[in-house]
């Protein structure tokens, strides 16, 4: 794909491609949590977001999965949680010029923090 916006860039094709990571992992948690999620929706919602975020520029693949235990068997009396970054596990790869990165988000426990990190596929 032809970038447009690659003029306004001053950098690599990695230093690209870890942004646009970086972009998409921060949407996905800024954009869906506090979304309603229960175990009739949780599936839909996962397919959601993935397609979602595959529109975007530079992304070749994406995966979410909710942790159906944390949204557990007794949600509120309304029959639902809010979705928290602790409940989800992302994976963004981006195809960026010669590079290709794969961008994460897992909730490290020991942090207490929905840590986004990335590794190289490809340089």
């Amino acid at each position: 794909m032809q970038d447009p916006a690659s003029k306004y860039f001053s950098c690599s094709d990695k230093e690209r491609a870890i942004f646009e990571a970086g972009i998409k992992l921060g949407s996905i948690y800024h954009q869906y949590t506090g979304i309603p999620v229960n175990h009739s929706n949780v599936e839909d919602l996962e397919r959601a977001i993935e397609k979602a975020v595959s529109v975007q520029p530079f992304v070749s693949n994406v995966k979410i999965h909710i942790d159906r235990e944390k949204i557990g068997r007794n949600v509120s009396s309304y029959k639902y949680k809010t979705l928290l970054a602790d409940m989800m596990d992302v994976s963004v790869v981006i195809d960026y010029g010669n590079s290709v990165i794969e961008g994460e988000m897992t909730f490290i426990p020991e942090m207490e923090y929905p840590l986004m990190r990335f590794k190289v596929i490809k340089e």
